[in-house]
């Protein structure tokens, strides 16, 4: 397994985490929480020579999906995100695209995780534990 964090600079001035996860054997990988600068993960998706098969959002906030759109359109990947999320990703309040100035988010999830589910990049397998708090009185994790 590959795991690298990479510290992204947002609006308000400070870095928020995003990772990339990766199956070594089958070149497939995803980003969690895709701060804002699409360019520096796709060059570190290229310099790990890996395809993006999913984007997953630990929850809504602004400062953990500004480069969301981007990537998308640049991979195609899919949109991974909490059922209890997904109501609030379009929401500029809640997301906090409105209250940061940026532009609100125009793109919906491909689909939405509950607690339990299962995800598989390549051979490794991600478990979904819903902890709800953070947006909206809800957050989940995956581990």
């Amino acid at each position: 397994m590959i795991l690298k964090r990479i510290k992204i600079e947002t609006m308000l001035g400070n870095a928020t985490n995003c990772y990339i996860v990766a199956d070594e054997t089958q070149r497939q990988a995803m980003v969690i929480d895709p701060a804002g600068d699409a360019n520096k993960i796709m060059e570190m998706l290229d310099i790990l020579g890996v395809k993006l098969k999913y984007i997953y959002l630990t929850h809504c906030h602004a400062d953990h999906t500004g480069a969301l759109e981007e990537l998308k359109e640049r991979t195609n990947a899919k949109i991974l995100i909490h059922r209890y999320e997904s109501e609030n990703l379009r929401n500029s309040e809640i997301n906090l695209t409105s209250l940061l100035g940026m532009k609100n988010i125009e793109i919906d999830a491909d689909s939405r995780v509950d607690e339990n589910d299962l995800l598989h990049i390549g051979n490794i397998e991600f478990k979904v534990i819903y902890t709800p708090g953070h947006t909206n009185r809800r957050k989940f994790f995956i581990c």
